[in-house]
C-alpha cells in the first residue's frame, strides 16, 4: 500500500512538473516576440540575435582525438556565417534594413562584420553523428545600434515631410509614463527605429522625439506579442497610455498611422514629450 501511495505520488509530481513546463512555455512564446530569419532569428522583445550552425569532423578525423574540436570549430565558422546574414537581414526602419547600408558603405560592411564575430556562443549540442551545433547570440542594441540607427536618422532628415493640417490647440491632458501601441491585425512588422504618425501624416514619434543614446542602447521601441505584458513592462513604467494603431505606412510596414485624436491626446501635455524623448514605448504585434 504504501509503495503504491509513493508511486501516485511521484506520477502526480511528473504530471505537475511537465503541467508547469508547458505553463512556462505558454508565457514566454506571448510575452516575447522573435522573428526568424535563414538559420537564425531575431528577438525583438529580449533584444537579441542569434544562429545556429552544424559542423561535422572531416572523414579522415572520425574516431580519432582530434575529431570533436574540429567539428566544433567547423559548427562556429557556419554559426557565425548564418549570423551575419541574419543580421543583415533586420530591419532598421521601414524602408530600409542593415544589408542596405553595408552595400553602401565598406566601412559600415566591415563594422557590422567585426560585431557578428564578437558573438558568444550560447549553446553547444554534441550529435551521436560525431557532429556538433552551435548556438551563438548578440545584442541587438548598444554597439550595432550605434552603427547603423544614426545613419537612419540622418537619412529621414533629407526627405521631405508630408504635408500637414494646422493642428487645433492642445487643451491640458494627461501626463503618461509611456505609451503601448496595440499594432495586431494590420500585419505590422518590427525595426530598430519605427515611427508613428498621425492621419495626416504628420510625425507624432520618431527620430526627432527622442534621446539618441537612449535609441542607441535601447532601441526607438520595445516589442511584446501580448497586450498585458507590454503594458506591464517597466519600459513603460507604471502609467502608459495604450493606443490601437490603425495602419502600417512605409514597405517594411513597421511605421504606424494613429488617430488624430489619439496623437493629440499625446501632444496635450508638454510632458509627455519626457517618456518619448527616453523611447519609453512598447508595440505589440500578432
Amino acid at each position: 500500500m504504501k509503495s503504491r501511495f509513493v508511486s501516485v505520488i511521484v506520477i502526480i509530481g511528473i504530471m505537475l512538473l511537465f503541467t508547469g513546463a508547458a505553463i512556462g512555455q505558454d508565457k514566454i512564446s506571448m510575452s516575447e516576440w522573435t522573428e526568424k530569419i535563414g538559420q537564425g532569428a531575431v528577438n525583438w522583445s529580449a533584444g537579441y540575435i542569434e544562429a545556429v550552425g552544424i559542423g561535422a569532423p572531416p572523414d579522415r578525423s572520425i574516431g580519432k582525438a582530434n575529431a570533436r574540436p574540429m567539428a566544433m570549430r567547423a559548427a562556429k565558422v557556419d554559426a557565425y556565417r548564418n549570423l551575419l546574414e541574419v543580421t543583415k537581414g533586420v530591419r532598421v526602419d521601414s524602408t530600409t534594413t542593415i544589408k542596405d547600408f553595408t552595400v553602401e558603405s565598406d566601412v559600415i560592411n566591415t563594422q557590422v562584420d567585426g560585431l557578428v564575430k564578437g558573438a558568444v556562443v550560447t549553446d553547444t549540442q554534441y550529435m551521436s553523428d560525431g557532429t556538433v551545433e552551435v548556438t551563438v547570440r548578440m545584442p541587438l542594441y548598444g554597439n550595432l545600434s550605434q552603427v547603423v540607427v544614426p545613419l537612419s536618422i540622418e537619412k529621414r532628415k533629407d526627405l521631405r515631410p508630408p504635408e500637414a493640417k494646422p493642428a487645433a490647440p492642445a487643451a491640458p491632458g494627461v501626463t503618461y509614463t509611456g505609451m503601448v501601441i496595440d499594432a495586431r491585425g494590420i500585419q505590422a512588422r518590427p525595426a530598430m527605429s519605427p515611427r508613428i504618425f498621425d492621419e495626416d501624416g504628420k510625425e507624432v514619434y520618431g527620430s526627432a522625439n527622442v534621446d539618441r543614446e537612449y535609441a542607441v542602447q535601447q532601441g526607438m521601441s520595445g516589442y511584446a506579442r501580448d497586450l498585458t505584458a507590454a503594458q506591464s513592462n517597466q519600459r513603460v513604467t507604471n502609467n502608459p497610455v495604450t493606443i490601437k494603431a490603425l495602419k502600417t505606412s512605409g514597405a517594411g510596414k513597421a511605421d504606424l498611422i494613429i488617430s488624430n485624436a489619439d496623437a493629440q491626446a499625446i501632444k496635450a501635455s508638454a510632458e509627455n514629450a519626457t517618456f518619448m524623448k527616453k523611447c519609453r514605448v512598447m508595440i505589440v504585434l500578432d
